[in-house]
C-alpha cells in the first residue's frame, strides 16, 4: 500500500477564512495544504489494516510504504526499493492512494498516468541590460528568441506538441474507457475547472479534450526568471530570459529518449548566435495498467455498489505518479489498484485544496472490502 506525505510548496490565493496551514472543516470538506495530495494516504492505510484486524479477518502480508519526495519526482525511491528488496519481496497486489476521481458518487480507479519532463530553458543575448530605446529592434529580445524556440516544440495556436518522440498511439480500449467516462460525467469534464467568464477549452469535443489531458503531450510554462515584476519593470532590454517548463508525456513514452529529443530541438541552430542552455530536472515515466484480473474487477464493482450505490468506473489521469511506472517495471505480474480522493474542485497543488470527507470515508471502506476479497 503506497502513499506520500510530502506536499507542494505553499500557495497564495486562499480564501480569507482558509489557509494552507489552517485546517478548516466546511461543508464536509477538510481544507488545508496537502490533505488530499497525499496526507490522508498513511492514515487511510493504517485504518484499513486495523479495521480488518479488529474484525478478525485473515490477512495476507501487507507492506505499507510511505515516501517523502514524490512531489520532487521520487528521486530517492529507487535507492530504497533496491536496499529493501528482501523486505519488499514480490507483491501480488499493489494499492496506491494518490490519484483522482471523476465525481464523488462511485469508486474510481486510475488505469493510466502521464509522465513528466521538467526543465529550464535560458536564452542569453547581452552581458547586461541596456536602454530599450537605444537597442530594441537591433538587439534581438531574449524573450522573442525563447518564444521562437518553444514554437519548435509546440504549435502556439493549437497547443499541439510537434515532436513525434513525445507522442504515442492511444490504445483503442483506453479510448473506449474514456467514452464511458464521458457518458457518466458529460460536461462535468469541462466544468470541473475554475474558468474565468467567457473562457473556452482548447476543443469543444469532449472525447478529444479528455484525451488531450490524459494521453497526449502538453507543454506548460510554470515559472520565469529575468523578468522583473510589472510594477517595477523599466524600459530596459533585458540580458536574458529563463523559462521553467513542464511537459507532460503520454504513457509508454520513454522519458529519457524524449528528454534528449527536446534538448536537441531547442539547442540546434541558435537564433542570432544567442546562448541557449537547457537544464532538466528529474524526469518521470508514465504508466499504463496491466489487464485487471476478474477477482479484482468484480471486487471493485461490488465495493462501489455497496458503499456508493453506483458501479465502479475507471479513469485516465493526466498527472504523474513516478512510483507507478517504477513498480510496473519491477513487478510486471502484480495487480494494481490506483485510486484516490482528488475529485472536482479539490485543487491539488493549489489554493483551497480540500479533502472530501464523506468520499474519503467511503473510499477507505471500499479498499478494506477489496483487501478482504484478496484471494488466498
Amino acid at each position: 500500500m503506497y502513499g506520500h506525505l510530502d506536499k507542494q510548496p505553499e500557495m497564495e490565493g486562499w480564501n480569507d477564512d482558509l489557509g494552507p496551514w489552517k485546517p478548516v472543516i466546511k461543508d464536509e470538506k477538510l481544507y488545508g495544504r496537502g490533505g488530499a495530495d497525499d496526507g490522508y494516504a498513511l492514515f487511510a492505510s493504517l485504518t484499513i489494516v486495523n479495521t480488518l484486524l479488529k474484525q478478525e479477518i485473515p490477512l495476507p502480508r501487507i507492506l505499507i510504504l510511505i515516501e517523502f519526495s514524490e512531489e520532487s519526482g521520487s528521486p530517492d525511491l529507487p535507492y530504497y526499493m533496491d536496499s529493501c528488496q528482501d523486505l519488499i519481496g514480490s507483491p501480488d497486489f499493489i494499492v496506491c492512494l494518490d490519484s483522482g476521481t471523476g465525481d464523488y458518487n462511485r469508486l474510481w480507479t486510475t488505469t493510466s498516468l502521464r509522465g513528466l519532463i521538467g526543465g529550464t530553458l535560458r536564452v542569453d543575448v547581452l552581458k547586461e541590460g541596456i536602454h530599450s530605446g537605444s537597442s530594441s529592434g537591433h538587439v534581438p529580445s531574449s524573450f522573442r528568441i525563447a518564444r521562437q524556440l518553444l514554437s519548435r516544440l509546440e504549435d502556439e495556436v493549437t497547443g499541439e506538441i510537434l515532436m513525434d518522440e513525445l507522442k504515442t498511439q492511444i490504445p483503442d480500449y483506453r479510448v473506449e474507457e474514456t467514452e464511458k467516462l464521458i457518458a457518466i460525467l458529460g460536461r462535468g469534464v469541462v466544468e470541473e475547472f475554475p474558468w474565468i467568464d467567457g473562457m473556452e477549452p482548447s476543443t469543444q469535443e469532449l472525447l478529444e479534450g479528455v484525451l488531450r489531458r490524459t494521453w497526449k503531450p502538453a507543454l506548460s510554462i510554470v515559472g520565469a526568471e529575468g523578468l522583473p515584476p510589472a510594477s517595477n519593470a523599466g524600459n530596459v532590454l533585458r540580458p536574458f530570459t529563463s523559462l521553467k517548463f513542464s511537459i507532460r508525456i503520454p504513457p509508454m513514452v520513454n522519458p529519457i529518449d524524449a528528454q534528449k529529443a527536446i534538448e536537441r530541438v531547442l539547442t540546434k541552430d541558435e537564433p542570432y548566435g544567442s546562448k541557449i542552455a537547457v537544464e532538466f530536472g528529474e524526469s518521470a515515466a508514465g504508466w499504463n495498467a496491466p489487464k485487471t484480473d476478474t477477482w479484482l474487477s468484480e471486487s471493485m464493482n461490488k465495493a462501489s455498489e455497496t458503499y456508493f450505490n453506483n458501479p465502479a468506473c475507471s479513469i485516465a489521469e493526466g498527472g504523474t505518479i513516478p512510483f507507478m511506472a517504477m513498480l510496473g517495471n519491477k513487478f510486471p505480474n502484480a495487480q494494481f489498484m490506483i485510486t484516490g480522493v482528488l475529485g472536482p474542485e479539490s485543487n491539488a497543488h493549489g489554493p483551497n485544496e480540500f479533502l472530501h470527507l464523506p468520499y474519503g470515508k467511503k473510499l477507505t471502506a471500499c479498499v478494506a472490502s477489496i483487501m478482504n476479497d484478496f484471494p488466498e
